[in-house]
């Protein structure tokens, strides 16, 4: 079934069809939740919790983007999990398990092509930019994660935020700039290739 046939038949109440929908978009889900909110299992909760409310509410869905739709409903999760840590702020007590392991060391930065050392700056880059992602505000994080880390376009990033093009477009050009200047206070940590020129900076 394509994606059309299958949103026909969820709609008319087929389970099966809608897990189809779930198989074709929940890594797109996880990596974004991953990312807005930097924990491998509150990721997967915000993943599973809109998936059932996108099973729930499905006779909203008025065409489009599906996949916009969904991540429109993780990011509203994201931003209420963020929230809801504002309100009760958590420290782990517990060191990394060997999951957590792998996803803040991702089985990429293994390629056996790459010396001992380019892996360590590899994940000085990864670190670098997990940081200053985080650091950025919500809004702006969930725009730069959707445009440059995953790579969608900007027509379907404004329907799975509900913002106008215009707002997704500053608010990437602003983003972009916390960015720079976020990651040009870790320039000495860096390797060379990944440090931005005087010339870039201007």
């Amino acid at each position: 079934m394509d994606e059309a046939q299958c949103i026909a038949r969820a709609l008319e109440g087929d389970l099966e069809a809608f897990n189809q929908l779930v198989l074709a978009y929940q890594d797109s889900a996880y990596n974004l939740a991953y990312r807005m909110l930097n924990d491998p299992d509150a990721a997967a909760d915000v993943t599973q919790s809109a998936f059932i409310a996108a099973y729930r509410s499905l006779k909203t869905y008025r065409g489009g983007s599906f996949r916009a739709w969904v991540l429109r409903m993780v990011t509203n999760a994201c931003y209420d999990e963020l929230r809801r840590r504002k309100r009760r702020p958590t420290v782990a007590l517990e060191p990394l398990n060997r999951d957590e392991e792998e996803i803040e060391s991702p089985a990429w930065l293994m390629d056996d092509h790459l010396s001992p050392e380019e892996m360590v700056q590899l994940r000085e880059v990864e670190n670098a930019i997990t940081h200053c992602l985080q650091d950025l505000p919500e809004d702006f994080r969930a725009v730069v994660i959707m445009v440059d880390v995953e790579g969608y376009d900007y027509a379907e990033v404004s329907q799975a935020l509900g913002k106008p093009l215009g707002t997704i477009k500053s608010r990437l050009a602003r983003a972009r700039l916390r960015l720079r200047d976020c990651l040009a206070g870790f320039a000495e940590l860096l390797p060379a290739r990944f440090r931005l020129g005087k010339e870039e900076m201007a």
